[in-house]
């Protein structure tokens, strides 16, 4: 499999070879980081800005260590811990369940960290009342049938970019999940993909609109359908943050599953 799309970084928190933070009251110099994704120095500074790409490392690519975290900001072991303690105390992050995560190599295995519902509300949902109010018009006016018809103009304007798969090769799929994590993260949902068994996720760690969503299903419902037609493919769609799930995960298979062993 291509390396680069067995996890994608999408650049909402953009880290390169240039960038650094300097954590303060650290008493660390500022230090260079692995690159994760091309982009143009960026340097983080101000205690404000450090807690936001910690929060921004959470949403993305949580549960994620301490380790992890300062291994991508260039931040001390303390500063990490100085900053997670901050926001578990503020209900913004918390320490993912064992359920969520799995251990990796020998040892005691390592604490994971993830953001909270509280945390990625805190995030913004720009017009989230506005937006409500207009779909309850819109739903009173023109019925069930205007929302679908909404919903589905709204999805396919994000992705309208994206070339559908022709035929079933496994590596074309991959691709085409790759262009629409691409088209969502720059439409604001933070999204990647990874792979998992026979088949990759499409994960949306961030979505602007799940707050109306919760009241619209259909716009989750018309996502998944755009999904299934561009990549030709039945997907199916594992947990979404409208109800109250991480993030919004979609499984795409690539290729039949290997046959089981008959039972004995």
């Amino acid at each position: 499999m291509d390396q680069r799309h067995q996890f994608r970084h999408t650049g909402v928190v953009k880290t390169d070879a240039t960038r650094r933070v300097t954590e303060e009251g650290a008493g660390r110099a500022p230090s260079a980081v692995e690159p994760t994704h091309a982009s143009s120095p960026v340097v983080i500074g101000h205690e404000g800005h450090t807690r936001a790409a910690v929060v921004r490392l959470l949403l993305e690519e949580g549960p994620i260590t301490a380790s992890e975290i300062g291994r991508k900001l260039g931040l001390s072991a303390a500063g990490v811990r100085r900053h997670l303690d901050a926001l578990i105390e503020s209900d913004e992050a918390r320490e993912a369940s064992t359920v969520a995560v799995r251990h990796r190599g020998r040892g005691r295995p390592a604490k994971y960290f993830q953001i909270t519902a509280h945390g990625r509300g805190r995030l913004g949902h720009a017009y989230d009342d506005l937006a409500g109010a207009a779909m309850r018009q819109l739903r009173e006016v023109g019925g069930n049938s205007a929302i679908t018809e909404f919903a589905r103009r709204r999805v396919d304007a994000i992705v309208g970019n994206v070339e559908a798969v022709d035929g079933q090769n496994s590596g074309e799929v991959e691709k085409t999940a790759g262009a629409i994590a691409d088209a969502f993260t720059e439409a604001g949902f933070a999204a990647s993909i990874r792979p998992v068994g026979h088949g990759v996720q499409i994960c949306q760690h961030h979505c602007p609109v799940s707050h109306v969503a919760e009241e619209f299903p259909e716009l989750c419902d018309a996502e998944r359908d755009a999904f299934t037609e561009l990549l030709g493919t039945h997907v199916q769609r594992l947990a979404t943050i409208a109800n109250g799930d991480c993030a919004c995960t979609t499984h795409v298979p690539l290729g039949p599953a290997p046959p089981q062993p008959p039972s004995t």
